[in-house]
């Protein structure tokens, strides 16, 4: 019953390094060129995504992070209660553990991606609040030499809604395929 718990405490610690030892051997294969490798995620792979982003910036050229957990913290304030004892069960005591809280949130780490950055939620998100993705638009607006961007979705709640799959799954594309592949329209750039 170890592994399970094995990132209580630790959320984005192991796992993430999974993601880069997964990306290193893809990049040993000699198959894919490095200033290729894009890393998306929604939810919790949202979370990882800008885990990864900030603390393993050096791996991938651009980055989506659909309605991720920005910031631990603000999080309990805005969820739901049950929400709240389930990443209490995972972090701690919001107090007694504030540096846990503080070593697992990206809003500590994403000033030092240094890949084209787009962050994407819904204005309603019953998990992720609108607080959280301001808390990261503020870290994103100072000037780097590339594009970072945070964007508020038109829809009530989370991404996987149809009306903002429309909306966030061309972002996504085009982001990609403008930093990964220099083909995209730019219009993810645009908003």
């Amino acid at each position: 019953m170890e592994f399970p718990k094995a990132n209580h405490h630790d959320l984005a610690g192991g796992d993430r390094q999974d993601e880069v030892h997964a990306t290193k051997f893809l990049l040993n294969t000699g198959y894919v060129d490095a200033k290729k490798i894009g890393i998306p995620g929604g939810s919790h792979g949202g979370f990882m995504t800008l885990m990864a982003i900030g603390k393993t910036h050096d791996v991938w050229a651009a980055a989506v992070g659909t309605y991720g957990i920005i910031d631990w913290q603000t999080m309990l304030q805005y969820e739901d209660p049950s929400l709240q004892e389930y990443d209490k069960s995972l972090l701690g005591d919001p107090v007694k553990d504030k540096a846990v809280y503080e070593a697992t949130s990206p809003i500590t780490y994403i000033r030092n991606e240094t890949a084209p950055l787009l962050i994407l939620q819904s204005k309603n998100d019953i998990r992720a609040a609108r607080e959280e993705l301001e808390q990261a638009y503020d870290v994103l607006k100072k000037g780097r030499p590339h594009p970072r961007r945070a964007f508020l979705s038109g829809g009530k709640t989370r991404i996987p809604r149809r009306e903002n799959q429309i909306d966030s799954i061309p972002r996504t594309v085009d982001w990609f395929d403008t930093y990964l592949k220099g083909a995209g329209s730019s219009s993810a750039a645009s908003n």
